[in-house]
């Protein structure tokens, strides 16, 4: 992803109590980069918005496997993952998506690296 103009709109999408998400909230407010933040748990989730995000990553990185959620999951479809099998999931249970998903007009990214977002969205 290069680095956003001045310009571009920017959405980061969520859950508001996500220790992840606060820190790459933080770091944004801290450089003065403007964006929206989306939470999945109010705001909701369509099948779109994941398939776009899917257009830049794919869904082995956006499936977070390593959450409560993933382990608490009693779904014999954990077993013969697939791209919609994932996509499905991800609905059904957002918490299931690796956060944030950081989505601007030229692609996405998934998760907080601080040198990560001074390279992309530092000014």
């Amino acid at each position: 992803m290069r680095r956003l103009n001045k310009k571009e709109s920017m959405i980061v999408y969520g859950i508001k109590n996500c220790d992840t998400v606060k820190k790459a909230r933080r770091w944004l407010d801290e450089h003065g980069v403007h964006y929206q933040f989306h939470d999945f748990r109010q705001d909701g989730l369509d099948e779109a918005t994941i398939h776009h995000w899917l257009q830049s990553v794919d869904w082995e990185t956006l499936l977070n496997k390593r959450g409560t959620t993933w382990r608490k999951l009693d779904d014999p479809r954990k077993d013969n993952l697939d791209q919609s099998t994932a996509v499905a999931l991800m609905l059904a249970n957002p918490t299931l998506i690796k956060r944030p998903v950081v989505a601007s007009d030229n692609g996405c990214t998934v998760g907080f690296k601080e040198a990560d977002f001074a390279d992309k969205f530092g000014k």
